[in-house]
């Protein structure tokens, strides 16, 4: 019989995430998965598990869980105070929790989202082949309440404790490399330059669905509406107000604003770190 974790504390905003559901975009399904996906691998790394092994993603101010069965897990990402039973743990290592004792994953002091892979992966049902949960959709298991019990899979093997590696911190500028996107011709010569050479900000208002900026506006050389179309993770799309929105992993597939450029997908994983007012510079790649 193995292991589940009982939600002490959900957080702002906890939920399942693996290496999501590729694959189903001509169905309306977008990917999710862990917008910091470097961060979820090197976790389960920590542990013996399969790198896309599902986890817990949690949002700016963490979670508490507390196991019916002895478990090692990982707390990784964004860097963050952890304990077991109120007395201090390792972050980035693996940590002996016994049966019945509560970690408590604090609030981040960096970044937005913390990872808690525990050896075995979370167990939740499948969906569409993924684990993750969508907000958009919402396919996959729902955010974490207050009570609610998360089932653990088998470990593979054994982890020897402890374990050190290297974490990324995350970032004080965003630096997004973009190239072209499929409307930039719906965009002045002026709104290009200025896309490129200005500073946005990281707006309080970002999710799962899209990083949003606040900065200059960006003028249209054509006006009015546009039919709704296939959109990618990383799209640079333009509302009404003129401000990029960049699309993350929960992303609809499609949408009826321009879109003006696109961000390389490597990029991306320190964009799911970046906290509200970090500044925010695109680049020609």
């Amino acid at each position: 019989m193995t292991a589940t974790l009982t939600t002490v504390r959900s957080g702002a905003l906890t939920t399942v995430q693996d290496a999501g559901r590729r694959g189903h975009a001509h169905l309306g399904v977008p990917r999710s998965g862990a917008l910091d996906a470097p961060a979820m691998r090197l976790a389960n790394r920590l542990l013996g598990n399969d790198p896309g092994a599902a986890v817990l993603e949690t949002t700016l101010t963490g979670c508490a869980l507390r196991p019916d069965r002895a478990v090692t897990l990982v707390v990784g990402g964004a860097p963050c105070p952890v304990t077991v039973d109120g007395r201090p743990a390792a972050w980035g290592a693996p940590v002996r929790v016994p049966a019945g004792a509560v970690l408590n994953v604090g609030a981040a002091t960096a970044g937005v989202r913390s990872y808690v892979a525990v050896a075995g992966g979370i167990a939740a049902d499948p969906v569409l082949g993924s684990r993750s949960t969508d907000l958009l959709s919402g396919l996959g298991p729902g955010p974490l309440r207050d009570g609610d019990v998360v089932p653990v899979g088998t470990p593979a093997r054994p982890v020897a404790l402890p374990v050190a590696a290297p974490w990324p911190g995350p970032p004080a500028e965003l630096v997004l490399p973009v190239r072209p996107g499929p409307r930039a011709d719906w965009f002045t010569p002026a709104a290009l330059r200025t896309l490129t050479s200005a500073t946005y900000r990281v707006s309080p208002h970002s999710n799962r669905i899209g990083l949003r900026t606040e900065g200059p506006p960006l003028e249209r050389a054509r006006q009015g509406e546009l039919p709704s179309e296939g959109v990618v993770l990383g799209a640079v799309q333009v509302p009404s107000d003129g401000r990029p929105v960049i699309f993350l992993h929960d992303h609809p597939t499609t949408g009826g604003y321009p879109v003006l450029a696109v961000v390389a997908e490597p990029a991306l994983a320190a964009a799911a770190q970046a906290s509200a007012g970090t500044p925010v510079r695109f680049t020609p790649g």
